[in-house]
């Protein structure tokens, strides 16, 4: 609250005098009422230089200007509170932690293959199955399913088979580069393998066909390998009856499954 504070001088007492005489108060102009020189009664600059001490103005003098400085306030009102008010505070929303991905969650579904094809195998892979190159890599998990389609009055038999590993993110361009080159470097025998044209599938792909007219079962193999982000896939398709636009739309699935 702002207090306003007023110095007020008060003379009103100069008209009078505290010497009385028959007709009241003389006026303060005749020479009797002032004080005489040499008596050491000082002027007090309050009451403007006329020489009558007055004991009862001080206590007035205090209660008039405490009252008025309440009154005032209550006349005038309180002043505008100017305090500014601190803009809220954005508490950032906590980002719920996303589950670390599982390899099976990536895996072909039946529902994803023709209808022929029936379920023959789908397991995670334990440790002992993965090579001692694998997990010095930073291999976490694996995955794997397998597929076949028989026509019985043929006798044609065809496969497919798809593997999904989790590697460390650091390492899984190694991890893409070994396989390839392993891929091409093998040797067959009997049989051949070359590279084939192939949709671009994920970061990095390339894809094989394999021929081994010695083998009845699997004449013709087709493998596809690719990564994305930090998954590591390898799908094949082999037997006597394989098609290579059937298997095109499988790995694209199967690129899909990796969030």
């Amino acid at each position: 609250m702002k207090k306003i504070f007023i110095r007020i001088v008060v003379t009103a007492p100069a008209l009078l005098c505290n010497r009385k005489s028959g007709e009241g108060f003389k006026k303060c102009r005749e020479p009797e009422c002032r004080p005489a020189a040499g008596t050491g009664n000082n002027l007090n600059p309050l009451y403007n230089g006329y020489g009558m001490e007055r004991s009862w103005a001080a206590p007035f003098l205090v209660i008039f200007l405490l009252c008025s400085a309440g009154c005032l306030d209550t006349l005038v009102g309180k002043p505008p509170d100017t305090t500014e008010i601190p803009a809220p505070t954005t508490v950032p929303a906590t980002e719920t932690p996303r589950l670390p991905e599982q390899s099976s969650d990536m895996a072909l579904q039946p529902a994803d293959l023709p209808s022929d094809y029936i379920l023959q195998d789908r397991s995670v892979l334990a440790l002992p199955e993965v090579s001692q190159l694998a997990r010095e890599l930073g291999w976490r998990q694996g995955y794997y399913v397998s597929y076949y389609r028989r026509i019985s009055n043929t006798n044609d038999i065809t496969w497919v088979r798809q593997s999904v590993n989790i590697f460390s993110s650091d390492s899984i361009d190694g991890v893409f580069l070994l396989e390839k080159e392993e891929l091409k470097n093998q040797q067959l025998t009997p049989g051949t393998r070359y590279e084939i044209p192939f949709p671009a599938v994920g970061e990095r792909s390339i894809a094989f066909r394999d021929t081994n007219p010695m083998d009845p079962e699997r004449p013709v193999t087709y493998t596809v390998i690719f990564i994305k982000k930090n998954v590591y896939e390898k799908i094949t398709m082999s037997g006597t009856n394989t098609d290579y636009e059937t298997l095109k739309r499988l790995v694209q699935r199967a690129e899909a499954l990796v969030q």
